[in-house]
């Protein structure tokens, strides 16, 4: 495991960008595991900058996304799928047919779950997975005690997590409480990890992850195990590493 600390947020995002792009560069083709939420937004504007002004290439990228609300129209703006249009992928040159985001309102979410990973594995695995991390070190939505061996799956999420998402939202009621979400063992057969966090909020989570043993409380700490994971974060979530 590599662990980069930059010292602010925009450098973070700055180095993410850059090794997503070399990604690019080497492998035009590359099938890319995506995040949402606030960590990863200003790596995807740095993204849209370098397609505009360089012109890195998405037309033959293929993404998936880690996980999608259950019940939330893809139209909703609180959707997955309209924070990836509105964010990233209206303003890069990928193929709407390259993109995958687990179906929220899929009738059956079992059939939907087992039809994800079998895209997946269809188009090869994911090259590079980018990842934010939960201030209870959940990756995707996989909360503590989610078992390892766990593929796409329906998620119940922690209340944690729900009051965590809340500012997203008119009020706390309106934060679904069920996802679904890639599971740990979909995130570890990517053949490359990225994962970034920032803010004082995350430095508990990114300590547990990268100290100690693994451990089921800290579910991103089973990317101890993995071949090939970058952890990058600014001073304030690497406040808490070295001391154990």
């Amino acid at each position: 495991m590599r662990v980069i600390v930059t010292n602010s947020y925009e450098k973070m995002s700055a180095t993410a960008a850059r090794m997503v792009a070399g990604q690019l560069y080497l492998k035009p083709d590359s099938v890319l595991g995506l995040a949402t939420g606030s960590t990863p937004l200003l790596m995807y504007q740095n993204l849209i900058r370098v397609h505009k002004e360089i012109g890195l290439d998405f037309s033959e990228v293929i993404t998936f996304n880690l996980d999608e609300y259950l019940g939330l129209k893809r139209e909703d703006c609180n959707s997955y799928h309209y924070f990836m249009h509105e964010n990233f992928f209206k303003y890069i040159n990928i193929k709407p047919k390259n993109i995958y985001i687990p179906n929220g309102s899929a009738e059956d979410i079992e059939k939907e779950c087992k039809r994800y990973d079998a895209l997946i594995e269809e188009k090869g695995g994911i090259d590079l997975q980018v990842l934010g991390i939960g201030q209870n070190a959940h990756i995707g939505f996989n909360e503590p005690d989610i078992k390892f061996e766990a593929t796409t799956h329906k998620v119940k999420l922690d209340e944690e997590t729900v009051n965590a998402n809340a500012r997203f939202f008119k009020t706390i009621d309106e934060v679904p409480r069920y996802a679904i979400s890639m599971g740990i063992k979909t995130i570890m057969h990517a053949k490359k990890v990225i994962l970034l966090a920032n803010g004082e909020n995350k430095a508990e989570a990114i300590q547990k992850s990268i100290y100690g043993g693994v451990r089921p409380d800290a579910p991103a700490s089973i990317l101890q195990l993995h071949q090939d994971v970058t952890v990058i974060v600014d001073k304030a979530a690497a406040s808490l590493l070295g001391r154990v």
